[in-house]
């Protein structure tokens, strides 16, 4: 059995120039895609989560090492996405360097890190549409607005909202980035107003102490918040829509992971400096951190923001997750009928149908903590082994061009591998355990249907037989 038969650089190549997507998406539009999916529960959501129960004050600490395992893994990415400009990000870059069961793997971890991630975001966006309705006089009924586990029925405005994206994304990638812009845009004025609210009032003494949990929970906050920085992947997969793929994507995968660790170091610290982190474990903790001090119309205006900016998450995610689809039924990994692309609007609209589906139920009954445990460790393994692929390229294929290269890639890429290892094993053991469970499976898939049904597998097979004829 060839396990670890590659796809070929041209073949890659070949696939994305025929795909029949638009080519839409400049350097701003990858950029503010990257903005779009990391700035938003990661500040609204994650950062009072893992400051009350993980990390303290340190959380700030947290956040930069989060920032620079994913900074050092996205220089891997960079080289990677301008060699390979095809959708499927670290699934794409490991099938054309480590092999096809590995990729495999890779890419069905960043399916459970898309749809596990997107049902958290969807969770959070409910989250602060019903505390600015209760603000506003408005009480949603407990039942249809909580999961069973907080004493629930069904989440029915993470349903909605998931719903409702994925019709925006299947009616084309331009117009949804035209949202994006404009959400952005409003979600960057939510936290600006935030900072110049809350930043007169911090108290030092809400800093200490600054380490309650130790160091071990600065490491497990950082594990905890790693999963908001992966908006720097879903750039990656929109490699098929972009106007200059060898350019763009660098620019939009470094810059978008600039500009948003920065945000979260600063965000955080205030947030903990005004409110003491103990009280932070709410899933709207910037606008109640703006009511603890007495602003109620700025706590419903970085609501309005905050609400406005975990939507654009979402659009991003779900974004993302139809596009690993597309580019693993594209390959035969998963069935093939569900690799169409719309006449009218150009967009792989079953994945996204489907996708958005799987979203809705998890987001509608699970519980927001086991979800964001279950993306960290999807995430950290696909980075993992990018950066090993980035590795085994310029061994394999050192003549090929690249449009960016990795600076002191024998030293950048062993250290994303090992800081993302790191935070792996700082994750919850019974999260382990779901992984672990979910690779099972996973291998069931592929040696039950993907293996035979390979694309790459296929072509071999009738390349033999018609050497065996000869």
């Amino acid at each position: 059995m060839n396990l670890f038969r590659t796809k070929s650089i041209e073949q890659l190549q070949t696939a994305a120039a025929t795909s029949g997507m638009v080519k839409s998406l400049g350097a701003l539009d990858l950029v503010l895609l990257g903005i779009g999916c990391v700035i938003g529960t990661g500040i609204f959501v994650l950062t009072g989560v893992a400051a009350a129960k993980y990390a303290g004050p340190a959380v700030t600490v947290s956040f930069v090492l989060s920032g620079l395992a994913c900074a050092l893994a996205g220089l891997a990415y960079a080289e990677f996405s301008s060699i390979v400009p095809a959708s499927g990000s670290a699934y794409t870059y490991t099938y054309a360097s480590l092999g096809e069961f590995i990729a495999f793997i890779v890419g069905w971890n960043l399916i459970l890190e898309y749809t596990v991630t997107a049902s958290a975001v969807a969770s959070g966006w409910s989250g602060y549409v019903t505390g600015l309705m209760l603000s506003a006089g408005i009480d949603l009924p407990h039942a249809l607005t909580h999961v069973p586990a907080d004493g629930g029925v069904i989440n029915l405005p993470a349903i909605f909202i998931t719903l409702l994206l994925s019709f925006f994304l299947i009616h084309g990638t331009q117009e949804s980035a035209r949202l994006n812009r404009i959400l952005v845009f409003i979600k960057l004025a939510a936290v600006f107003l935030f900072l110049l609210l809350a930043a007169p009032h911090v108290d030092p003494a809400n800093w200490e102490p600054f380490m309650p949990f130790g160091v071990s929970g600065i490491f497990g906050g950082a594990a905890i918040v790693f999963f908001a920085y992966i908006g720097f992947d879903a750039v990656a997969t929109s490699a098929e829509e972009c106007k200059d793929p060898a350019r763009d994507l660098p620019i939009g995968i470094i810059g978008s992971l600039f500009v948003c660790t920065a945000l979260y170091v600063v965000v955080a610290g205030v947030l903990t400096g005004v409110v003491p982190y103990t009280e932070l474990n709410n899933p709207e903790p910037v606008a109640f951190a703006l009511r603890y001090i007495g602003y109620r119309l700025g706590s419903a205006l970085v609501g309005v923001g905050a609400i406005a900016g975990i939507t654009t998450v979402l659009l991003v995610l779900l974004y993302g997750q139809a596009r690993i689809f597309f580019a693993m039924s594209r390959d035969g990994m998963v069935p093939a009928n569900v690799c169409k692309i719309h006449k009218r609007y150009h967009t792989p609209y079953i994945v996204t149908v489907a996708g958005a589906v799987f979203v809705s139920i998890i987001a509608g009954l699970a519980p927001i903590g086991v979800i964001a445990e279950m993306a960290n460790i999807g995430t950290l393994s696909a980075f993992t082994v990018a950066s090993l692929g980035v590795l085994v390229l310029r061994v394999t294929k050192p003549d090929i061009h690249r449009t960016f290269r990795c600076p002191a890639v024998w030293l950048i890429a062993p250290l994303a591998i090992l800081a993302c290892g790191y935070l792996m094993a700082h994750l919850p053991y019974e999260t382990w355990i779901r992984f672990v469970v979910w690779c099972a499976i996973g291998c069931l898939v592929y040696f039950g249907y993907s293996y035979q049904h390979s694309t790459l597998g296929r072509a071999q097979r009738r390349e033999d037989y018609a050497k065996h004829e000869e």
